[in-house]
């Protein structure tokens, strides 16, 4: 990454995102007529694609969780995560799907209830089925598609230092094509889809919380108002985007999760608790029996369009939207291991969406099928964008309720349009998401101000059509990119078998007073000053030793020392990089790293005095992988230069493995 700003791809988006909104915005029936027609094709004939496509990408991302790649960490051997598990999932719940659940929450489970794919509508047999569907649309599918997407982007990036932009996805297939034209173009594809899917979603979302202020207090529903709404969420998006990822986007997604939750122990509390709580444990039950069949269903023997209407279209959205999610998922998710992230993004807000999906859903559907109250059956067929205040109307504090509801599909909003405008930074900027507030700020408004444009001009359905269309290239892309993840993986796990070490120096060492030295340095607890003689004393001259024989016997060695961060290194070139950018160079370093002592050391100390002395020193070895997590401070010279052989002598079986 050189420049932080890429400006063929930053030049050549503006131009084509202004061209499409020009030709939606000035042909809105022309453009509309045209992607509809092209989708419909799409979903007639590629359907089985797309179903095929989604089961493989849901396969292969539990594969990975539960294999041997599963120990593999989204990074260097030594990073941990930049986040804690809470804000991890608030941030997972909001960028992923969370405005999708107000909208669809309890308008999806009663328009399949009273219109199912097959069989009678209104029954105690379309309710059960309503909600089978609906956490199959909302349930493991959707993240698997995000999951693989950041997976792919992480591993390579994180790992193999690659641009955290999409064309590093292709890495495995082109190498270092993806920093010519191909790697632009799909970079360019990934700015425009998130641009029109945020844009578009912003504008369908005004449209809701219009109808809401409309159903609340008769605030008239018209383009000039969502315009404003738009204005005012952008205002916010715009102020979130300029603070970080830090403050702003992970404060709104806590805010938002809080929020939710409140909303969802309220319907438990008011409405049928025990019945939801049945329905819930029943409805998972459903959901993992069925999960294969629903999978591989494409009523290819009812010859119904249901499928094309529904899930190949939730497909095809999902799709179209993981670049998005996928890139911001990522970048949420340096340093957890491959099982800990997969479990995480598969299991947590899944299990949140379909707790979600039964306890609005079901309770909709319980008022009309057993309390008789089939007018919000009539209000949601009739108008989508009202269904959750129409539902909220049958419960006590239906005025606050609605408020809190308002404010969280605003909030959503706001986290949608921000980390949209951080994701699309990133990919102008060659991944780099420490870029000038002008480049945010420029995103964060154009999002608000296509959205705003194609609202007045209605063009909106148009470049939904086209983000969704633009699912079955990408899909393509996207399976080729995943067999070269398991390709690149399979590398880094001969690689980690290769690099197995033994601490036991007893093999190693024949100085009988090294072991009195290296138990004095454990309990002692070195300083930083005596790592730091360590490291020029004792570890450089080790190094040297072993580079004087490799220069013998002509390698390109080079031992350095960096005073400024107290870092001694080797490094043997041995020329290009392998495929998938695994580095062929040899490099053995050691840091003086500082660790927090254990509590019973100072538990005699003082507050004060402990708070001085709680950090000890130790010399740790790094290679290419990263921190391999042991000290060899006091060792004496002998054990090191034999540790650096050992650890060269692994790196060589590794090379032969893979040429």
């Amino acid at each position: 990454m050189t420049s932080k700003l890429n400006k063929t791809v930053f030049f050549i988006s503006s131009a084509l995102i202004i061209t499409l909104a020009l030709f939606a915005s000035v042909f809105p029936k022309v453009a509309d007529s045209f992607f509809k027609a092209l989708q419909s094709v799409i979903v007639e004939n590629g359907s089985w694609f797309y179903v095929l496509t989604v089961a493989i990408i849901l396969i292969t991302v539990a594969f990975l969780a539960f294999s041997k790649y599963g120990d593999i960490k989204l990074g260097p051997d030594h990073s941990t995560s930049d986040y804690t598990n809470l804000s991890w999932f608030a941030m997972l719940f909001s960028a992923g799907m969370g405005i999708g659940l107000m909208f669809f929450g309890v308008a999806e489970p009663v328009m399949h209830f009273l219109n199912p794919p097959v069989g009678d509508g209104s029954t105690v047999e379309a309710a059960r089925e309503a909600m089978r569907i609906t956490f199959f649309h909302w349930g493991l599918h959707a993240w698997a598609i995000y999951a693989i997407v950041a997976i792919i982007l992480a591993f390579f990036s994180y790992r193999h230092n690659l641009p955290l932009t999409l064309r590093s996805a292709l890495y495995p297939i082109i190498g270092d094509k993806i920093y010519g034209p191909i790697g632009h173009a799909v970079d360019i594809f990934a700015v425009i889809g998130t641009l029109f899917g945020v844009a578009t979603s912003l504008g369908y979302g005004v449209l809701q919380v219009n109808t809401g202020l409309n159903y609340l207090w008769d605030v008239p529903v018209s383009p000039t108002v969502q315009v404003i709404l738009i204005l005012g969420v952008t205002a916010l998006a715009t102020l979130s985007v300029t603070t970080g990822l830090d403050k702003g986007i992970k404060r709104l997604s806590e805010l938002n999760l809080l929020l939710a939750v409140g909303l969802l122990l309220f319907i438990l509390v008011v409405g049928p608790t025990v019945f939801l709580l049945q329905a819930y444990v029943q409805n998972i039950g459903s959901y993992a029996s069925n999960i294969l069949s629903s999978t591989f269903n494409l009523f290819a023997y009812e010859k119904t369009d249901w499928i094309g209407g529904w899930t190949i279209l939730y497909w095809a959205w999902w799709i179209s939207w993981s670049p998005f999610v996928g890139l911001f998922i990522a970048r949420i998710s340096r340093g957890r291991t491959i099982r800990e992230f997969t479990l995480g993004v598969l299991l947590v807000p899944t299990g949140f969406t379909l707790m979600w999906m039964t306890f609005f859903g079901n309770s909709a559907i319980n008022l009309i099928l057993a309390d008789g109250i089939t007018q919000l059956g009539t209000t949601v067929s009739n108008d989508v964008t009202v269904a959750l205040f129409a539902f909220l109307e049958n419960f006590p504090f239906a005025a606050f309720t609605s408020v809190i509801a308002t404010i969280m599909v605003i909030v959503f909003f706001v986290t949608s349009s921000d980390s949209g405008s951080m994701v699309i930074d990133m990919l102008c900027s060659n991944g780099n998401d420490n870029t000038p507030i002008w480049q945010r700020v420029y995103w964060a408004v154009g999002e608000g101000v296509v959205a705003s444009v194609l609202i007045l001009a209605g063009g909106l359905a148009a470049l939904q059509t086209m983000t969704i269309a633009s699912a079955l290239p990408f899909s393509i892309v996207l399976l080729v990119a995943t067999y070269g993840l398991i390709k690149a993986l399979r590398l880094d796990i001969a690689k980690k078998e290769s690099l197995q070490y033994s601490t036991t120096m007893a093999s190693s060492t024949t100085n009988s007073e090294d072991w009195d030295k290296r138990l004095n340095n454990i309990v002692n607890y070195p300083t930083k000053k005596n790592v730091r003689r360590f490291l020029e004393k004792v570890v450089k001259p080790a190094m040297e030793d072993v580079a004087k024989v490799l220069r013998k016997n002509e390698f390109d060695v080079e031992v350095k020392m960096n005073e400024t961060n107290d870092t001694v290194s080797l490094v043997v070139n041995l020329g290009e990089e392998t495929n998938f950018g695994e580095n062929k160079n040899f490099l053995y370093e050691v840091k003086n790293i500082s660790r927090i002592k254990p509590a019973f050391v100072n538990e005699d100390k003082s507050e004060e005095e402990r708070a001085e002395d709680e950090l000890y020193f130790c010399a740790i070895v790094h290679l290419i992988e990263g921190g391999q997590d042991y000290d060899i401070m006091a060792w004496e010279k002998d054990s090191i230069r034999s540790d650096i052989v050992d650890q060269y002598e692994k790196h060589m079986h590794f090379m032969h493995l893979i040429n």
